[in-house]
Formats: C-alpha cells, sequence, structure tokens
C-alpha cells in the first residue's frame, strides 16, 4: 500500500522541467483514429536528422537571452535551442533576416530559421514570408513553409480567418489539411500558461498542445524571451512534428514578440 505521504503529493507538470530534470511524467494525450497525421514510414524512410523526433512527443523551445536586446531594448536575430522532455538539446536553431526586417517589420516579419541537429547539420528549415496580421486582411494572412530536409517540403502553416480566435491550419506536403490549432480568445496569460490546442479537423479531439510558458514577472520584465513545450502524440508523422515545432515560432512572433511573455 502507498504511504500518505506519496499519495498527497502533488504530480508534477512539463514546465517544471526547463531545463534539464531527469524525473519526467509521462503524459498519455487522447488520439485520434486520423491516418493523415500518423507515423507510416520506417525508420529508414524518415527525413535524415528528423530520426530522433520518432521517438518524442514533448518537445520545448527555450529561447536564448541575447543580452544587447536585453539590455538596449533592440531586436536581434532570435536563437532557440529545441530539447527533449529531460531538458537535452536535440536542436539549435538561428533566425536569419534582415536588421530592417526585424526592427520594422516585427512582429511580422519575413524570416528563415534553419534548425541544426548537435552535428551541425541542417535538418529543418522554417520561411515565413511578409504577409499580414490582422483579421481585416482575410486574403492575406500568415503562412509558413516548413521543409526537412532543406529543399524538400515538409509541409505548411496556414492561418485561418476568425473574428475572435487564433486559428491555424496544419498541411502536410501535399497540401492536405491534417490538423487544427485553436488558440485562446486572449493571449495574455496573467501570470499563467497559454494554451494553444492542437485539434483534429473535426475541431471536437485534441490530441496536443502548444503552451506558452509564463516563467516569472522578475525574468520577463527584463526580457521576452521564450520558453514553449509542445505535447504531440508519440505516433504523430515526424514531418508533421518539424511543422508543429514551425507553427511554435510563428506563435512565439504574432503573439508573444513584444508582449513581455503575455504581461
Amino acid at each position: 500500500m502507498a504511504s500518505q505521504e506519496s499519495q498527497g503529493q502533488a504530480k508534477p507538470i512539463l514546465k517544471d522541467y526547463l531545463p534539464g530534470s531527469s524525473d519526467i511524467p509521462q503524459q498519455n494525450m487522447p488520439v485520434e483514429p486520423t491516418s493523415l497525421w500518423k507515423q507510416t514510414s520506417h525508420t529508414h524512410n524518415l527525413p535524415p536528422g528528423l530520426e530522433y523526433l520518432n521517438q518524442l512527443d514533448q518537445i520545448i523551445i527555450h529561447q536564448q537571452v541575447e543580452l544587447l536586446e536585453a539590455i538596449l531594448g533592440t531586436e536581434t536575430s532570435s536563437k532557440y535551442e529545441i530539447k527533449n522532455h529531460l531538458g537535452q538539446r536535440v536542436y539549435f536553431a538561428v533566425e536569419e533576416n534582415g536588421c530592417f526586417d526585424r526592427q520594422l517589420c516585427s512582429p511580422i516579419r519575413s524570416f528563415t530559421i534553419r534548425i541544426v541537429d548537435n552535428t551541425g547539420r541542417e535538418v529543418i528549415r522554417v520561411i515565413r514570408p511578409l504577409r499580414c496580421n490582422s483579421c481585416w486582411f482575410p486574403c492575406f494572412l500568415q503562412e509558413l513553409e516548413v521543409q526537412s530536409p532543406p529543399g524538400t517540403i515538409a509541409g505548411y502553416v496556414v492561418q485561418n480567418w476568425d473574428p475572435f480566435l487564433p486559428k491555424f491550419t496544419i498541411q502536410n506536403q501535399s497540401k492536405e489539411d491534417v490538423l487544427k490549432v485553436i488558440g485562446p480568445c486572449a493571449t495574455c496569460g496573467c501570470f499563467d500558461d497559454v494554451d494553444f490546442e492542437v485539434k483534429a479537423l473535426n475541431e471536437m479531439t485534441t490530441i496536443g498542445k502548444i503552451s506558452k510558458y509564463w516563467s516569472g514577472f522578475v525574468n520577463n520584465i527584463f526580457t521576452n524571451t521564450a520558453n514553449f513545450g509542445i505535447q504531440v502524440p508519440v505516433d504523430l508523422d515526424v514531418r508533421i512534428k518539424a511543422v508543429m515545432i514551425g507553427a511554435c515560432f510563428l506563435i512565439d512572433l504574432m503573439f508573444f514578440e513584444n508582449s513581455l511573455d503575455g504581461l
């Protein structure tokens, strides 16, 4: 029989391990029986560098603190560490664009984010063109292209028009709709996490989420660096997992770039 002390222990949550604990609870996400998003190819047929994603159902994205940006308030090229649920770095991501884009067009700036593995090999490329970020222009909303390996389309993130909620469609390499991502009406966390739910196409079944973690008032006053967590079924196609990473970058820039983490 378990002791009363162990029964009364609160269950830790994923954000408590940012970064690097070795005792991570496993969370079971409900799985929608939809073949479009499930992993169907064998490991040896996966895009090079994405084999490790085949094992993951939790991905942590941590933006590195830029000293110049923190002190002067100027926008610098964003750099991110992409980690597993143990806090171990799996990939490193660097944003590429011009100073003009960062200073005058943020948060709608165009960019290319190059994601490399721990050997320095580029395995994912995320491309965002300059597009509108307003529900008043439904014909020119956000789109994002994800390539893996670079030069080969893995999928797309497409913003959907909605007067109240942030909505996106995840598409595969053939531009077939695969999943939906739906955010809350208000993305201001108010000292709490902000969850964007990953849903089946019917928008009824939730299979995962992209979470913006609020990491503390003092830290956020001086920097607007991001901590995100992605939770998806482990059997999600690795190409779609790569697209979900791209969706996380897009959500960060659209809703949290100039918000001091939602405060």
